[in-house]
C-alpha cells in the first residue's frame, strides 16, 4: 500500500521516540526474546509494528513473539488476529482462556472489572513468557498512559505513583517493558487508523463510563485544549523529581537537615515564586521532518 507523506512522518517520529526510550533504558538487549501482547487495539499494534522495523534495523538480534490472549468474550473476532499475523508473518501464539466468566461472576453488574481482569491476564502473560523462553515483555502503553496513572495514584490513591518505562516482575522472572513510553496516543491513533490495523475494541475492561481512569482522561483532555502541552510537562516531571522538595522521609533524610550543611541543589525557594518555562504547543510530527535515530536499539 501506498503511503501518505503524512503517515509516513508519524511513523518516523513513532520510530525515533520509540528508538529513542528502548535506548534510554536499556528496554532490549543482544539475545533477547520480547513476547509482545498485542490485544487488538490501535496501541498493541502499532508497538508490534514500531517494533518490526526497529528489529530489521537494529545493530543487535532479537526475537519478537507476538501474544494475544483469547478471553472467550461474547462475538470476539477471534479469527481477525490470527490472519492478521499469517498475512503479516509474524511468530504469534493464540492463548485461549475464559476469564470473561470469571470477572462477571466475581464482580457484581456495574461494578468496575478492570482490576481482576489485569490480574488474571497478568498471570497467563506471565506464564506465557516462562513457556515460551521470553526474558522481556512488551506491553503497549504510552505517554498518556503514564502520566493518566500518575492522577489516579495521586488523586484517589494519595500516592505519587506513576507506570514505569520498565520494571522486573515480582517473581524476578522477566522485565516488563514499555517501548512506546515516550509516544502521544494522539499520534498514534492517527497512525493506526492511517495503516488501518484490524482493530479490536474491549467490550469487557476499560469501557465503562464511570471509570476513575476516564474522568483523569476527560481532565487532561480538558487541561490540554486549554494549555496545550500540559500532558508533555506532567510526563517531563517524572524524569525530573526533586526528592527534597517534596515530604517522604524515606527518599530524603529531612530529621539530618541542619544549617550549615551544603545547600540543596534546587536552593531554598520558600519566598520564591517558581521559575516556570513558557508554555509551548506540542509538536506535529505530521508537519516536521527529523532524522531517525541511528541507534534503534542498545
Amino acid at each position: 500500500m501506498e503511503r501518505s507523506n503524512t503517515l509516513q512522518r508519524i511513523e518516523k517520529w513513532l520510530l525515533r521516540e520509540t528508538g529513542k526510550a528502548i535506548a534510554d533504558y536499556n528496554m532490549i538487549e543482544e539475545g533477547d526474546t520480547v513476547l509482545v501482547c498485542v490485544s487488538g487495539g490501535k496501541d498493541s499494534h502499532t508497538l508490534l509494528h514500531l517494533l518490526r522495523i526497529l528489529q530489521a534495523k537494529a545493530p543487535i538480534n532479537f526475537r519478537l513473539i507476538a501474544m494475544n490472549l483469547d478471553q472467550k468474550q461474547p462475538g470476539f473476532p477471534a479469527e481477525i488476529l490470527p490472519a492478521y499475523f499469517e498475512k503479516t508473518g509474524v511468530d504469534f501464539r493464540i492463548i485461549e482462556a475464559d476469564t470473561y466468566s470469571v470477572v462477571k461472576e466475581k464482580i457484581p453488574e456495574g461494578k468496575t472489572t478492570c482490576s481482576l481482569c489485569s490480574r488474571l491476564r497478568r498471570g497467563i502473560i506471565y506464564r506465557t513468557a516462562k513457556e515460551l523462553g521470553a526474558n522481556k515483555i512488551a506491553l503497549g502503553h504510552h505517554r498518556d498512559d503514564m502520566v493518566h496513572t500518575l492522577f489516579l495514584n495521586l488523586i484517589f490513591g494519595g500516592k505519587l505513583k506513576a507506570m514505569p518505562p520498565k520494571l522486573v516482575t515480582d517473581d524476578g522472572a522477566h522485565v516488563v517493558i514499555r517501548p512506546l513510553a515516550y509516544c502521544a496516543e494522539s499520534d498514534i491513533a492517527r497512525y493506526s487508523r492511517g495503516m488501518e490495523f484490524p482493530i479490536i475494541p474491549c467490550n469487557l475492561c476499560g469501557s465503562q463510563d464511570n471509570l476513575q481512569r476516564q474522568k483523569i482522561r476527560e481532565m487532561m483532555q480538558e487541561w490540554d485544549q486549554k494549555f496545550p502541552g500540559r500532558t508533555e510537562a506532567v510526563f517531563s516531571a517524572l524524569q525530573n523529581v526533586v526528592p527534597s522538595h517534596l515530604a517522604d522521609t524515606q527518599l530524603f533524610d529531612f530529621k539530618g537537615l541542619k544549617a550549615g550543611l551544603t545547600p540543596l541543589a534546587e536552593g531554598d525557594t520558600l519566598f520564591d515564586p517558581p521559575e516556570l518555562p513558557p508554555m509551548v504547543a506540542p509538536r506535529d510530527p505530521a508537519a516536521d521532518d527529523f532524522p531517525l535515530p541511528v541507534v534503534a536499539a542498545t
